[in-house]
Protein backbone atom coordinates (compact mmCIF):
# COMPACT_ATOMS: atom_id res chain seq x y z
CA UNK A 1 0.00 0.00 0.00
CA UNK A 2 1.26 3.46 -0.91
CA UNK A 3 -0.03 6.32 1.24
CA UNK A 4 0.16 10.04 0.50
CA UNK A 5 0.00 11.97 3.79
CA UNK A 6 -0.62 15.71 3.56
CA UNK A 7 -0.17 18.02 6.54
CA UNK A 8 2.59 15.95 8.13
CA UNK A 9 3.72 18.75 10.45
CA UNK A 10 0.44 19.23 12.31
CA UNK A 11 -0.57 17.48 15.51
CA UNK A 12 -2.56 14.75 13.76
CA UNK A 13 -0.17 14.58 10.82
CA UNK A 14 2.78 13.97 13.14
CA UNK A 15 1.03 11.03 14.80
CA UNK A 16 -0.12 9.68 11.43
CA UNK A 17 3.47 9.35 10.29
CA UNK A 18 3.86 6.80 13.08
CA UNK A 19 0.58 4.90 12.73
CA UNK A 20 0.50 4.72 8.92
CA UNK A 21 4.08 3.45 8.68
CA UNK A 22 2.79 -0.01 9.64
CA UNK A 23 0.56 -0.17 6.57
CA UNK A 24 2.99 0.51 3.75
CA UNK A 25 5.10 3.20 2.11
CA UNK A 26 4.22 6.68 3.37
CA UNK A 27 4.99 9.79 1.32
CA UNK A 28 4.56 12.57 3.92
CA UNK A 29 4.38 16.18 2.74
CA UNK A 30 3.68 19.64 4.11
CA UNK A 31 3.25 23.11 2.64
CA UNK A 32 7.01 23.70 2.83
CA UNK A 33 8.14 20.30 1.52
CA UNK A 34 11.01 20.51 -1.01
CA UNK A 35 10.60 19.49 -4.69
CA UNK A 36 9.53 17.49 -6.53
CA UNK A 37 6.14 17.48 -4.77
CA UNK A 38 4.19 20.43 -3.44
CA UNK A 39 1.47 20.42 -0.78
CA UNK A 40 0.42 24.08 -0.83
CA UNK A 41 -3.26 23.94 0.12
CA UNK A 42 -3.67 27.65 -0.54
CA UNK A 43 -3.24 26.71 -4.23
CA UNK A 44 -5.52 23.65 -4.49
CA UNK A 45 -4.95 23.01 -8.19
CA UNK A 46 -1.24 22.53 -7.52
CA UNK A 47 -2.11 19.33 -5.67
CA UNK A 48 -3.13 17.56 -8.88
CA UNK A 49 0.45 17.08 -10.07
CA UNK A 50 1.51 15.85 -6.63
CA UNK A 51 -1.22 13.22 -6.39
CA UNK A 52 -0.65 12.00 -9.92
CA UNK A 53 3.10 11.85 -9.41
CA UNK A 54 2.87 9.85 -6.19
CA UNK A 55 -0.04 7.69 -7.45
CA UNK A 56 -1.09 6.50 -3.97
CA UNK A 57 -3.60 3.85 -2.95
CA UNK A 58 -4.64 6.08 -0.04
CA UNK A 59 -4.63 9.86 0.41
CA UNK A 60 -4.73 11.08 4.02
CA UNK A 61 -5.49 14.78 4.41
CA UNK A 62 -4.40 16.07 7.81
CA UNK A 63 -4.02 19.67 6.61
CA UNK A 64 -6.55 22.39 7.42
CA UNK A 65 -7.01 26.07 8.17
CA UNK A 66 -7.74 25.70 11.90
CA UNK A 67 -7.24 29.30 13.09
CA UNK A 68 -10.94 29.73 13.83
CA UNK A 69 -10.91 33.46 14.58
CA UNK A 70 -8.44 34.34 11.82
CA UNK A 71 -10.67 32.57 9.29
CA UNK A 72 -13.30 35.27 9.85
CA UNK A 73 -10.98 37.86 8.29
CA UNK A 74 -9.58 35.62 5.53
CA UNK A 75 -12.54 33.54 4.33
CA UNK A 76 -11.18 32.93 0.83
CA UNK A 77 -7.96 31.42 2.15
CA UNK A 78 -9.92 29.28 4.63
CA UNK A 79 -12.19 28.13 1.82
CA UNK A 80 -9.26 27.27 -0.45
CA UNK A 81 -7.62 25.14 2.25
CA UNK A 82 -10.70 23.59 3.87
CA UNK A 83 -12.89 23.10 0.80
CA UNK A 84 -10.96 23.68 -2.42
CA UNK A 85 -8.07 21.37 -1.59
CA UNK A 86 -10.27 18.48 -0.34
CA UNK A 87 -12.31 18.84 -3.55
CA UNK A 88 -9.17 18.37 -5.66
CA UNK A 89 -8.01 15.43 -3.54
CA UNK A 90 -11.43 13.78 -3.77
CA UNK A 91 -11.55 14.08 -7.55
CA UNK A 92 -8.06 12.66 -7.85
CA UNK A 93 -8.89 9.84 -5.42
CA UNK A 94 -11.89 8.96 -7.57
CA UNK A 95 -9.73 8.96 -10.71
CA UNK A 96 -7.16 6.68 -9.05
CA UNK A 97 -9.76 4.52 -7.28
CA UNK A 98 -7.92 5.42 -4.06
CA UNK A 99 -9.28 5.95 -0.56
CA UNK A 100 -9.37 9.47 0.85
CA UNK A 101 -9.18 10.10 4.61
CA UNK A 102 -10.25 13.56 5.74
CA UNK A 103 -10.71 15.14 9.20
CA UNK A 104 -13.61 17.43 10.00
CA UNK A 105 -15.07 19.03 13.09
CA UNK A 106 -17.98 19.49 15.47
CA UNK A 107 -18.07 23.10 14.19
CA UNK A 108 -20.24 21.90 11.28
CA UNK A 109 -23.12 21.89 13.83
CA UNK A 110 -24.75 24.90 15.47
CA UNK A 111 -23.97 23.78 19.03
CA UNK A 112 -27.56 23.84 20.23
CA UNK A 113 -29.09 21.48 22.79
CA UNK A 114 -27.24 19.00 24.97
CA UNK A 115 -27.59 15.70 23.08
CA UNK A 116 -24.51 14.33 21.30
CA UNK A 117 -24.66 14.99 17.56
CA UNK A 118 -25.22 12.05 15.21
CA UNK A 119 -23.55 11.83 11.81
CA UNK A 120 -26.85 12.41 10.01
CA UNK A 121 -28.10 15.31 12.15
CA UNK A 122 -28.79 18.61 10.36
CA UNK A 123 -25.72 20.84 10.16
CA UNK A 124 -25.62 24.57 10.85
CA UNK A 125 -22.13 26.04 11.22
CA UNK A 126 -21.73 29.32 13.09
CA UNK A 127 -18.38 30.46 11.68
CA UNK A 128 -16.34 30.72 8.49
CA UNK A 129 -14.24 27.83 9.74
CA UNK A 130 -17.34 25.67 10.26
CA UNK A 131 -18.83 26.63 6.90
CA UNK A 132 -15.64 25.84 4.98
CA UNK A 133 -15.13 22.52 6.76
CA UNK A 134 -18.71 21.54 5.94
CA UNK A 135 -18.23 22.51 2.30
CA UNK A 136 -15.13 20.32 2.19
CA UNK A 137 -17.15 17.38 3.50
CA UNK A 138 -19.90 17.91 0.94
CA UNK A 139 -17.48 18.12 -1.98
CA UNK A 140 -15.82 14.85 -0.94
CA UNK A 141 -19.19 13.08 -0.82
CA UNK A 142 -20.23 14.53 -4.17
CA UNK A 143 -17.04 13.25 -5.82
CA UNK A 144 -18.08 9.64 -5.38
CA UNK A 145 -14.65 8.59 -4.11
CA UNK A 146 -14.24 6.03 -1.34
CA UNK A 147 -13.63 8.03 1.79
CA UNK A 148 -13.49 8.26 5.54
CA UNK A 149 -14.53 11.62 6.98
CA UNK A 150 -13.73 11.65 10.69
CA UNK A 151 -15.38 14.47 12.61
CA UNK A 152 -13.63 15.21 15.87
CA UNK A 153 -13.33 17.87 18.57
CA UNK A 154 -10.90 19.59 20.94
CA UNK A 155 -7.80 17.92 19.47
CA UNK A 156 -4.56 18.01 21.46
CA UNK A 157 -1.10 16.42 21.34
CA UNK A 158 2.05 16.44 23.42
CA UNK A 159 3.81 18.08 20.48
CA UNK A 160 3.12 21.76 19.90
CA UNK A 161 0.84 24.10 21.81
CA UNK A 162 -2.49 23.10 23.31
CA UNK A 163 -5.09 24.19 25.87
CA UNK A 164 -3.66 22.00 28.64
CA UNK A 165 -0.18 23.49 28.29
CA UNK A 166 -1.63 27.00 28.34
CA UNK A 167 -3.60 26.27 31.51
CA UNK A 168 -0.54 24.82 33.25
CA UNK A 169 1.58 27.82 32.34
CA UNK A 170 -1.07 30.22 33.64
CA UNK A 171 -1.63 28.12 36.78
CA UNK A 172 2.05 28.52 37.63
CA UNK A 173 1.92 32.29 37.12
CA UNK A 174 -1.45 33.44 38.51
CA UNK A 175 -3.44 33.31 41.73
CA UNK A 176 -6.79 33.06 39.92
CA UNK A 177 -8.02 31.79 36.55
CA UNK A 178 -11.31 32.25 34.68
CA UNK A 179 -12.26 29.44 32.30
CA UNK A 180 -15.34 28.97 30.08
CA UNK A 181 -17.87 26.52 31.49
CA UNK A 182 -20.75 26.61 28.97
CA UNK A 183 -19.00 24.86 26.07
CA UNK A 184 -18.99 21.06 26.40
CA UNK A 185 -17.08 18.48 24.37
CA UNK A 186 -14.48 15.72 24.56
CA UNK A 187 -10.74 16.45 24.47
CA UNK A 188 -9.39 14.03 21.87
CA UNK A 189 -5.78 13.01 21.37
CA UNK A 190 -4.11 13.22 17.98
CA UNK A 191 -2.61 9.80 18.73
CA UNK A 192 -6.09 8.31 19.15
CA UNK A 193 -7.20 9.75 15.79
CA UNK A 194 -4.06 8.44 14.08
CA UNK A 195 -4.49 4.94 15.48
CA UNK A 196 -8.19 4.93 14.57
CA UNK A 197 -7.28 5.95 11.02
CA UNK A 198 -4.82 3.09 10.62
CA UNK A 199 -7.33 0.59 11.99
CA UNK A 200 -10.04 1.84 9.61
CA UNK A 201 -7.71 1.59 6.62
CA UNK A 202 -6.81 -2.00 7.49
CA UNK A 203 -10.50 -2.90 7.43
CA UNK A 204 -11.06 -0.86 4.26
CA UNK A 205 -8.73 -3.20 2.40
CA UNK A 206 -11.43 -5.84 2.65
CA UNK A 207 -14.61 -3.74 2.72
CA UNK A 208 -15.20 -0.76 0.44
CA UNK A 209 -18.72 -0.44 1.87
CA UNK A 210 -17.25 1.18 5.00
CA UNK A 211 -16.92 4.48 3.13
CA UNK A 212 -18.69 7.32 4.95
CA UNK A 213 -18.70 9.88 7.75
CA UNK A 214 -17.89 8.93 11.34
CA UNK A 215 -17.67 10.80 14.62
CA UNK A 216 -14.34 10.09 16.31
CA UNK A 217 -13.81 11.54 19.78
CA UNK A 218 -12.74 10.22 23.15
CA UNK A 219 -15.46 8.95 25.49
CA UNK A 220 -17.06 11.16 28.11
CA UNK A 221 -17.52 14.90 28.16
CA UNK A 222 -16.40 18.00 30.00
CA UNK A 223 -16.37 21.78 29.78
CA UNK A 224 -13.25 23.85 29.22
CA UNK A 225 -13.44 24.62 32.93
CA UNK A 226 -13.62 20.92 33.83
CA UNK A 227 -10.75 20.22 31.45
CA UNK A 228 -8.63 22.95 33.04
CA UNK A 229 -9.37 21.75 36.58
CA UNK A 230 -8.43 18.18 35.69
CA UNK A 231 -5.16 19.27 34.10
CA UNK A 232 -4.18 21.55 36.98
CA UNK A 233 -4.96 19.01 39.70
CA UNK A 234 -3.09 16.26 37.85
CA UNK A 235 -0.05 18.51 37.62
CA UNK A 236 -0.36 19.52 41.29
CA UNK A 237 -0.39 15.85 42.37
CA UNK A 238 2.62 15.25 40.11
CA UNK A 239 4.58 17.78 42.16
CA UNK A 240 4.43 20.71 39.75
CA UNK A 241 4.73 24.21 41.31
CA UNK A 242 1.10 25.25 40.84
CA UNK A 243 0.31 28.73 42.15
CA UNK A 244 -3.47 28.88 41.63
CA UNK A 245 -5.59 27.32 44.39
CA UNK A 246 -8.11 24.60 43.55
CA UNK A 247 -11.01 26.91 44.43
CA UNK A 248 -9.57 29.83 42.45
CA UNK A 249 -10.43 28.50 38.99
CA UNK A 250 -13.57 30.47 38.21
CA UNK A 251 -16.41 29.31 35.94
CA UNK A 252 -17.37 31.94 33.35
CA UNK A 253 -19.68 32.00 30.30
CA UNK A 254 -18.48 32.22 26.70
CA UNK A 255 -19.55 35.86 26.67
CA UNK A 256 -16.74 36.65 29.12
CA UNK A 257 -14.22 36.17 26.31
CA UNK A 258 -15.64 37.72 23.09
CA UNK A 259 -14.07 36.34 19.89
CA UNK A 260 -14.51 37.10 16.17
CA UNK A 261 -15.88 33.58 15.53
CA UNK A 262 -18.83 32.09 17.38
CA UNK A 263 -18.12 28.81 19.17
CA UNK A 264 -20.66 25.99 19.52
CA UNK A 265 -21.81 25.40 23.10
CA UNK A 266 -22.58 21.73 22.46
CA UNK A 267 -19.61 19.95 20.88
CA UNK A 268 -20.68 16.48 21.98
CA UNK A 269 -20.40 13.88 19.20
CA UNK A 270 -22.09 10.48 19.30
CA UNK A 271 -19.65 7.70 18.39
CA UNK A 272 -21.79 4.54 18.31
CA UNK A 273 -21.47 4.28 14.52
CA UNK A 274 -17.66 4.30 14.67
CA UNK A 275 -17.50 1.83 17.53
CA UNK A 276 -19.97 -0.66 16.08
CA UNK A 277 -18.59 -0.48 12.53
CA UNK A 278 -14.94 -0.98 13.45
CA UNK A 279 -15.36 -2.97 16.66
CA UNK A 280 -13.52 -0.50 18.88
CA UNK A 281 -13.95 0.90 22.37
CA UNK A 282 -12.98 4.54 22.72
CA UNK A 283 -11.09 5.45 25.91
CA UNK A 284 -12.31 8.22 28.20
CA UNK A 285 -10.89 11.68 27.57
CA UNK A 286 -9.16 11.73 30.96
CA UNK A 287 -7.01 8.73 30.03
CA UNK A 288 -5.53 10.37 26.96
CA UNK A 289 -5.07 13.76 28.61
CA UNK A 290 -3.22 12.22 31.56
CA UNK A 291 -0.97 10.25 29.24
CA UNK A 292 -0.17 13.43 27.32
CA UNK A 293 0.49 15.35 30.54
CA UNK A 294 2.82 12.62 31.82
CA UNK A 295 4.85 12.91 28.64
CA UNK A 296 4.87 16.71 28.65
CA UNK A 297 5.72 17.08 32.34
CA UNK A 298 8.42 14.47 32.09
CA UNK A 299 10.12 16.34 29.26
CA UNK A 300 9.69 19.79 30.78
CA UNK A 301 7.67 20.79 27.72
CA UNK A 302 5.30 23.37 29.19
CA UNK A 303 5.48 26.48 27.02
Amino acid sequence: MKILLLGKGGQVGWELQRSLSLLGEVVALDFDSPPPWTADFSQPDSLVETVRGVAPNVIVNAAAHTAVDKAESEPELARAINAGAPNVLAREAKRLDAWLVHYSTDYVFDGSGTAPWREDDPTGPLSVYGHTKLEGEELIRESGCRHFIFRTSWVYAARGGNFAKTMLRLAKERDRLAVIDDQVGAPTGADLLADMTALALVQARRRSDLSGTYHAVAAGETSWHGYARHVIEFARKAGQPIKVAADAVERVPTSAFPTPARRPHNSRLRTEKLQSTFGVTLPRWETGVERMLTEVLGSGGIE
